[in-house]
């Protein structure tokens, strides 16, 4: 992480050099004037949306002038002036305006052909390993690239990967039982694992009752727009922010997600925060290793809450706890809750302490 952190130091202030220009008066304010160019960066990844070639041409130059004296130049070959309705890869999305007047982004074809091949990888790596070996190891691949793309336009892409996976798993089954018919294969290795879809194609671990997630269970959540030049390293702009990470659903499930929202995001015992966030992940990586994280750090458990430990009639239901919690937790699950934090407005995300 610290690489992009610096690459934002050095490069402050690009989008003044590229003329960008916002309204600063009336209700227009903090909105890009109508003349101007924009220009989206992450770490050194930049698109600079124009309103002609000409002017694309112009942002370029100015770009570049401003580059030299901090001893970078644009690496031309991975540098395009291109239209709007032929699209263009940025950050693993591809992002065109087709004709029928719709701006979609979705992911592109070079991130779709990288997962495939990573998912084909890991699947033979997998060979002569069982059925939780392979959920093990695939589902925060899954979860997190689904947890990357579900702001865009996603779906026909998750629906894709799905039957990627369904090819290699049966694949996968097929040679770990060569000589077991097809039918035996299928009631082996797929069924209803997930009681929560009517869907008997999953494919699980019949002696753990685990099973492997599936990309179009990702619910798509659209990107909300940042307003002007609104900063997350703006200290003025805190509760804006933090507002916005309480809105953001963590890619969970919906059991997880209702405990959480239920427990206003706090352990039951410790009453601290179940889950960080700094911000979101910024990569498929990034969130593969989030939800590797929270997988070890919270537990579900069944507990009995009550005021005083041990009073008759406190109720037994299950929590979401802490896993360091979790095991200091009496045999008979009766736990005495921490006093309640301050009142304030929390949600499922919240920042790190400062």
């Amino acid at each position: 992480m610290i690489s992009p952190c610096l690459l934002n130091v050095a490069l402050h202030g690009m989008e003044a050099a590229a003329g960008v220009r916002y309204e600063t008066n009336g209700v227009a304010a903090g909105k890009l004037r109508r003349d101007s160019p924009a220009l989206v960066r992450y770490a050194d990844d930049l698109v600079a949306l124009c309103h002609s070639r000409e002017q694309a041409e112009e942002v370029k130059a100015r770009l570049a002038g401003w580059l030299e004296p901090r001893g970078l130049r644009f690496n031309e070959d991975k540098t395009r002036v291109v239209h709007i309705s032929e699209g263009f890869d940025f950050l693993g999305f591809h992002i065109r305006r087709y004709s029928n007047g719709k701006l979609l982004t979705r992911p592109s074809k070079a991130a779709m052909k990288r997962i495939r091949a990573r998912l084909s990888t890991e699947m033979r790596d997998l060979r002569g390993m069982n059925a939780e070996a392979v959920t093990r190891r695939l589902n925060p691949i899954i979860k997190g690239w689904a947890a990357y793309y579900r702001s865009g336009v996603s779906s026909a892409s998750f629906s894709a990967l799905d039957t990627h996976m369904w090819k290699l798993t049966y694949k996968w089954a097929k040679h770990s039982h060569p000589k077991k018919p097809r039918d035996w294969i299928v009631k082996q290795y797929f069924g209803r694992f997930n009681r929560t879809r009517q869907d008997r194609w999953v494919f699980g671990d019949r002696a753990t009752g685990g099973y492997l997630q599936k990309f179009s269970w990702t619910t798509i959540a659209r990107h909300h727009l940042v307003p002007g030049t609104a900063s997350p390293d703006d200290p003025n702009l805190s509760e804006y922010w933090n507002e916005r990470r309480r809105k953001s659903k963590p890619p969970l499930s919906p059991g997880n997600l209702r405990l959480l929202s239920q427990q206003h995001g706090r352990c039951p015992i410790c009453r601290g925060l179940l889950l960080h966030a700094g911000s979101e992940p910024n990569s498929p990586q990034e969130w593969e290793q989030w939800l590797a994280g929270t997988r070890k750090a919270i537990s579900r458990k069944a507990i009995a809450l009550s005021p005083e430990s041990g009073t008759p009639g406190a109720s037994t239901a299950h929590r979401l706890v802490h896993t360091h919690c979790a095991r200091r937790l009496p045999t008979d699950g009766h736990v005495e809750t921490a006093p309640s934090q301050p009142a304030s407005p929390s949600g499922l995300l919240e920042p790190c302490a400062s």
